[in-house]
C-alpha cells in the first residue's frame, strides 16, 4: 500500500474523467461527501463508480459482513472479503483505488450517530433493505434537508431521487407508519410497507414479466430472502451514482422521487403513470400479489 501511495496522483487517477467533466466540476466532486449507507448490492456499486470518479470522502454504514451468497452480485465480495465487516472490507478496496480517499466508516451503531453524520455530508445514498432505518433516514434527511438517491426492490434496474420537500416514500406509498413516532412502529407495520413498495414496482413497470411471481410472493411474505442478479444490481448501482453526481454538479436529471425503471430486455424507460393511473394499478397489483401470497 505504501508503494502504491508514492505512485498515485489524483490528476493522473482522473485524468479520462475530463471531457466528462471539467476541471472545476472535477475540484467539485473531490470536495464533496457522500453517506452510503448499506455497501453490499447496489449501494456497494454506486459506491465503487463514486469512488472512480473522484469523490473525496465517503462515510460509509452497513452492520452485516460479507457471505457466501454475496458473491453472485455484489461487486467487493470476494472468497477473500467472505465472513469479513462489509464496511471493512470496502473500506480497503475503495483505498486501492483512491488511496487519498477520506473514508468514515459506521458499524451497527450507526443509527446512533445518524444526526452527525448527516451534518457531514452533501447527499445521501440508500443501499439498505431495512424499511424501519429507511424511513427513518428519510425523515432525518428532510430534517437536513439532503437529496437521498434510492432504488426500488424491482427485477428491473431503476432509481429514484427524493429531493428537499419532495414525498418521501412513506408518504407516497402511504406506509402505516406515516404520520406515527418511531416507538410505536411493529414488524407487521414493515410487512405491510414492503408490500406497497412491491405494490408500486408491480403495477408501475413490466417487472412482473421477468421474475417468477411465486417466488416474490414469497419474499413478500417472509419465507425467502430478496432475489438478486448481478446485471441487475450492478446497473442500478451505477444509474444511481449518475445521480449523485448530476446533484453534486446541480445538472439536470430525468428523475424525480416517483422515479424509473430501465428496461434492458426492451431496451426503453418506464416511467410511473399518472397518479389517478398509478392508483388503479397499484390496487390491481395488490390483489395479485395477495392472490399469490395466499
Amino acid at each position: 500500500m505504501e508503494k502504491l501511495t508514492n505512485a498515485f496522483t489524483y490528476d493522473e487517477f482522473t485524468t479520462r474523467n475530463f471531457g466528462f467533466v471539467d476541471q472545476a466540476e472535477q475540484d467539485k466532486l473531490k470536495a464533496s461527501s457522500v453517506f452510503v449507507c448499506g455497501v453490499g448490492g447496489m449501494g456497494g456499486a454506486c459506491l465503487q463508480a463514486l469512488a472512480r470518479s473522484g469523490i473525496g470522502h465517503f462515510i460509509i454504514a452497513d452492520m452485516d459482513v460479507f457471505e457466501l451468497s454475496n458473491l453472485n452480485r455484489q461487486v467487493f465480495a470476494n472468497l477473500g472479503t467472505v465472513d469479513k465487516e462489509k464496511t471493512r472490507a470496502t473500506e480497503t478496496a475503495i483505498l486501492n483505488i483512491n488511496p487519498e480517499a477520506k473514508i468514515d466508516v459506521y458499524d451497527g451503531s450507526w443509527p446512533d450517530h445518524l444526526n452527525g453524520i448527516l451534518d457531514r455530508v452533501d447527499i445521501v445514498v440508500n443501499g439498505m433493505d431495512d424499511v424501519a432505518e429507511t424511513i427513518n433516514l428519510y425523515r432525518q434527511c428532510r430534517l437536513k434537508k439532503l437529496t437521498i438517491i434510492d432504488a426500488y426492490a424491482a427485477s428491473l434496474p431503476s432509481v429514484y431521487v427524493t429531493r428537499a420537500g419532495k414525498q418521501t416514500p412513506e408518504e407516497r406509498l402511504n406506509y402505516p407508519t406515516k404520520g406515527r413516532p418511531r416507538a410505536s412502529w411493529t414488524e407487521e407495520d414493515f410487512s405491510e410497507a414492503f408490500l406497497r413498495e412491491l405494490e408500486f414496482v408491480m403495477g408501475c413497470s413490466s417487472s412482473r414479466k421477468y421474475i417468477d411471481m411465486e417466488a416474490g410472493a414469497e419474499m413478500a411474505a417472509g419465507k425467502r430472502s430478496r432475489m438478486s442478479f448481478a446485471s441487475m444490481v450492478i446497473l442500478t448501482g451505477n444509474m444511481m451514482s449518475y445521480e449523485v453526481i448530476n446533484a453534486l454538479l446541480d445538472r439536470p436529471s430525468g428523475a424525480d422521487n416517483r422515479g424509473y425503471f430501465f428496461n434492458p430486455h426492451t431496451g426503453r424507460t418506464e416511467r410511473p403513470p399518472i397518479k389517478p393511473v398509478e392508483w388503479l394499478l397499484r390496487r390491481l397489483a395488490g390483489r395479485a400479489i395477495a392472490k399469490l401470497m395466499d
